[in-house]
């Protein structure tokens, strides 16, 4: 508690952020206590979210582990004056707090404790706040947290005595994350979390506190468990309904008016046909992949057998997820698997 003794006061205290490049004009005020901002990972998400950073007058400097191979990315942030290193620990050199948007959880371990990550110049850090947005287990997070924990900060400045992590990853997708508009579900130290919420609320509408370091990864997984679970019930029930005789339309205006009534059927309907807007109308094209709801059920089944919870339902989601993959559906939106698994038809 004593580590971050001065940041609620330093909370209330508003900056203005001049813009770092004419590239970038400054859109809001910040009253964020910190400095530079370190961002490493510039996928589709990730990109958006240092975007967003940059465009809320932060001063940024980013890596992406796929360069060169994602050379593009890299020179578009160059090009409009966004200093770009190569590789996490100069990033965290020159940052006061380091995000990190990452594919998995062997990334984020190599990022942080690898060759040239975050750890590897020993136990003196410049940044005050690590915070990683991957969608990766509790238990990568937690281990990731306590490595942090036996070091030490360069400058003890503004209240700090030691570096803190947060895991908090985000939902909304890749649209969520270009308008700004992301949930976060964060775990870890609750004052670095308010300290921290000025920087989410620059990427996103939403923060939720889910408690101690794990919490926020904890809290991903079983929502992507659920969502899965819940569209593989509708979508059942809707091929179901279809082969014994009756619309999926029908079917609709049912659930959507009983107890039947979920995410999957009033917002996010499967059946090609029934909705605008949605994947389904699409040819699930765009949405989130089913290779990444594959990895997210692998998430929870491996967090679940860690501690010898019984999970039936993850376990045939995660097989049925898989199998869609391995039939070469993995781009396609996780809804997909009413007509790809299912065999449900379109609604004409």
């Amino acid at each position: 508690m004593a580590t971050f003794c001065r940041l609620r006061s330093l909370l209330g205290l508003q900056k203005l952020v001049c813009s770092v490049s004419p590239f970038y004009p400054t859109r809001s005020y910040s009253s964020s206590p910190f400095g530079r901002i370190g961002f490493i990972g510039l996928g589709n998400m990730g990109a958006r979210m240092a975007d967003s950073l940059i465009k809320d007058g932060y001063e940024v400097a980013v890596h992406d582990i796929l360069c060169p191979r994602n050379h593009n990315i890299m020179k578009m942030f160059l090009d409009k004056g966004v200093l770009t290193e190569d590789s996490p620990l100069k990033v965290a050199e020159t940052s006061d707090v380091v995000i990190t948007m990452l594919p998995s959880s062997n990334h984020v371990l190599d990022v942080y404790t690898g060759k040239n990550g975050f750890l590897s110049g020993g136990n003196l850090l410049r940044p005050r706040l690590f915070i990683d947005s991957s969608t990766i287990d509790p238990q990568t997070s937690r281990k990731v947290s306590a490595a942090v924990s036996n070091c030490s900060l360069i400058d003890k400045r503004d209240g700090w005595k030691a570096p803190a992590v947060l895991d908090a990853p985000v939902s909304g997708g890749v649209l969520a994350a270009e308008n700004g508009t992301l949930t976060f579900m964060v775990g870890g130290p609750e004052e670095a979390y308010l300290a921290a919420k000025p920087l989410f609320l620059s990427m996103g509408k939403n923060t939720i506190y889910c408690g101690g370091s794990g919490n926020g990864a904890t809290a991903k997984i079983c929502n992507n468990l659920a969502m899965a679970i819940s569209m593989l019930g509708v979508s059942e029930a809707f091929a179901l309904g279809q082969s014994l005789g009756i619309e999926a339309s029908t079917l609709t205006k049912i659930f959507n008016s009983s107890s039947a009534r979920c995410w999957s059927s009033d917002t996010y309907n499967p059946v090609p046909g029934v909705m605008d807007g949605v994947p389904s109308s699409r040819n699930y094209i765009g949405g989130f992949a089913s290779k990444l709801m594959a990895k997210d059920l692998n998430l929870a089944a491996a967090s679940a057998k860690d501690i010898g919870f019984k999970c039936p339902l993850t376990l045939q989601a995660e097989k049925i997820f898989t199998e869609l993959c391995n039939n070469g559906h993995e781009a396609k939106d996780f809804s997909g698997v009413f007509q790809y698994y299912y065999s449900g038809k379109d609604e004409q």
